[in-house]
């Protein structure tokens, strides 16, 4: 039971798993930031950038505003500083790796020669 256990933590997937998790948390802290200098710009361009207290009509919407403007900048620095960056990576990867196939040698084509041969038989 231990050294099924112990097979389950050594897999591949799940080391990969935890160093994502830890480096998702760290990276978060990186686009928490930048959000709030972003948020900051907003709040020098257009007055403060908590709409908390905006409620027209008597609905409290300026909690969710905020929230969904947090969300677009969040998802813009993600994209913008991972998503295009690793996608050109992928590109560049993809474009290098594929390399001209080689002639079969001498010894190959002999082989075939001889099954081609017995088949033929």
């Amino acid at each position: 039971m231990i050294k099924g256990f112990k097979d389950f933590l050594m897999r591949g997937n799940v080391v990969d798993l935890a160093v994502a998790v830890v480096i998702g948390t760290a990276f978060a802290k990186v686009v928490d930031s930048f959000v709030k200098v972003i948020m900051d710009l907003l709040g020098k361009l257009g007055g403060t950038p908590n709409f908390s207290d905006f409620r027209p009509g008597g609905v409290a919407f300026g909690a969710f505003l905020t929230a969904l403007i947090s969300f677009v900048i969040v998802a813009a620095a993600v994209y913008f500083i991972v998503v295009v960056p690793m996608n050109h990576l992928a590109e560049r990867r993809k474009a290098g790796v594929e390399p001209e196939p080689e002639a079969p040698s001498e010894e190959v084509i002999l082989l075939t020669e001889i099954r081609d041969s017995l088949r033929a038989r």
